[in-house]
């Protein structure tokens, strides 16, 4: 499957294959970025507060040519502010129906659709946790880069790696710091999560999403975007994924 970007309405392919894979997939998470020049204005909008954010610091991995991402495999390591920090090893797209039935038994596995205005992906994430000394020494590269991985990670990354790349090839990219803010407007049934990614550039990207039911998926969308609207929030801006905008910036600079 091809990931749709492009803002605007879905063909009626591409909403028969998104409703395909909400009926097999574990959840739901609905995406909105907000371009720069507003995104003052919807801080306020739904008024935020940044001393209430909780402070992540995110490092991706990946070869200097991008390797992971053009065979759509995402590796990446978090610390969490008062808390350890994860792992994760994401194969996006996925057609959940192929997925081998002992990974979808794994209690660490989910599979997701992502969707945003216009777009939509599936993707399968194995993640697992990290203790606070594990996730500050990996992050600052004092720990071999297959050590932040669960022996379930590792083989799910062999799998699905370009061949010969190990774990221990790949080159740390970041880290990133983020501001994360939860929220739940009585107008919504599921809870709000605000994301402002900061680049080194001085770029940012804020992210508003919401986790939802696959079954619920449609009516959740519809609700938000209600929601949205109420408050000014403009939904036809140019959308940009994090993930994407990270690898892209820190592999040019080791250029």
């Amino acid at each position: 499957m091809n990931a749709v970007t492009a803002p605007g309405q879905f063909t009626g392919d591409e909403l028969l294959r998104l409703m395909s894979l909400l009926e097999d997939s574990d959840s739901a998470e609905l995406k909105l970025t907000v371009p720069e020049g507003h995104q003052r204005s919807t801080i306020m909008a739904l008024g935020l507060d940044p001393l209430e954010a909780q402070i992540r610091q995110v490092m991706f991995f990946d070869t200097p040519d991008l390797a992971l991402d053009t065979a759509g495999v995402v590796v990446r390591a978090r610390r969490i502010q008062g808390r350890g920090g994860d792992s994760v090893v994401k194969l996006r797209p996925v057609t959940p129906h192929e997925l081998p039935a002992k990974l979808r038994r794994s209690g660490a596995f989910r599979v997701e659709v992502d969707a945003l205005p216009g777009g939509f992906v599936c993707s399968g994430t194995l993640k697992g946790m990290l203790r606070p000394e594990e996730a500050r020494a990996g992050l600052a590269g004092e720990l071999p880069v297959r050590k932040l991985f669960s022996k379930e990670q590792r083989r799910y990354f062999t799998e699905h790696a370009p061949a010969g790349v190990t774990l221990d090839d790949l080159t740390p990219l970041g880290p990133i710091f983020i501001l994360k803010l939860r929220m739940t407007p009585p107008e919504l049934r599921d809870r709000l999560v605000c994301e402002m990614w900061m680049y080194p550039d001085g770029s940012r990207i804020l992210e508003i999403s919401t986790r939802c039911a696959t079954g619920e998926a449609f009516q959740a969308a519809a609700e938000l975007r209600s929601y949205l609207t109420r408050r000014g929030i403009d939904l036809t801006g140019e959308q940009e994924t994090k993930t994407r905008k990270a690898l892209s910036y820190f592999a040019g600079a080791q250029e």
